[in-house]
């Protein structure tokens, strides 16, 4: 990943909170076939060492979870805030006009060792953590014990699961952070006059400005 200096996040505590907060991530490995990708919800852990592990699974029906088993290394991509940068919203437009649209974003990259694991105790706990996860804003959660138990068992049974060891990670947040004052006070006005999500990303630009 290109990553100018101005835009790197190497903070561990950010990119889990990035992870955490878009937890669907795209799954990238190669086999004799070439480049596989699946997007896959994770759970991302840390411990005091700073070693990261990703969880996730996939159905037994797809065939990415054997690539797998013989790759010594994946990639996964979270993606999280973004949108559209307009020209019109810099201070140097009406200087010199010499602007161009762009694109604001954060993402992280995490690269690393995969395990398959078909276990089902694993596997159950996996679930749990990722109903958890989302349920947990619901007003009435759902846990996996409202589901017949022999029914669950099954759903189990037709998953594979996977972790990932991580052995690099990038963190990039492309937030006019190379603009002036002048233009980020212009970004940020700009994306505050549009939606719910063009406004959080004036939220983030306003963070990360110099």
């Amino acid at each position: 990943m290109y990553l100018p200096a101005s835009f790197r996040e190497d903070q561990l505590d950010a990119q889990i909170a990035l992870v955490r907060a878009n937890p669907l991530g795209m799954l990238i490995s190669q086999g004799e076939q070439g480049l596989v990708a699946d997007p896959l919800p994770f759970l991302i852990d840390a411990d005091e060492q700073g070693n990261v592990l990703l969880r996730a699974h996939l159905s037994r029906a797809n065939s990415h979870w054997r690539l797998l088993q013989a790759a010594s290394e994946c990639l996964v991509i979270f993606q999280g805030r973004d949108g559209y940068i307009s020209p019109g919203w810099y201070e140097t437009k009406r200087r010199s006009g010499k602007v161009v649209p762009t694109w604001n974003y954060s993402v992280v990259q995490l690269r690393g060792t995969p395990r398959i694991t078909e276990d089902a105790r694993w596997l159950r706990q996996q679930l749990e953590g990722l109903t958890a996860l989302q349920e947990g804003h619901q007003p009435e959660p759902w846990r996996m014990e409202d589901a017949p138990a022999h029914y669950i068992a099954a759903q189990i049974q037709g998953i594979v699961g996977i972790e990932i060891a991580v052995t690099e990670r990038l963190g990039k947040w492309k937030m006019s952070q190379n603009r002036s004052a002048e233009d980020a006070d212009g970004v940020i006005a700009g994306l505050r006059a549009g939606d719910s999500d063009q406004q959080q990303l004036a939220d983030e630009v306003e963070r990360r400005r110099g």
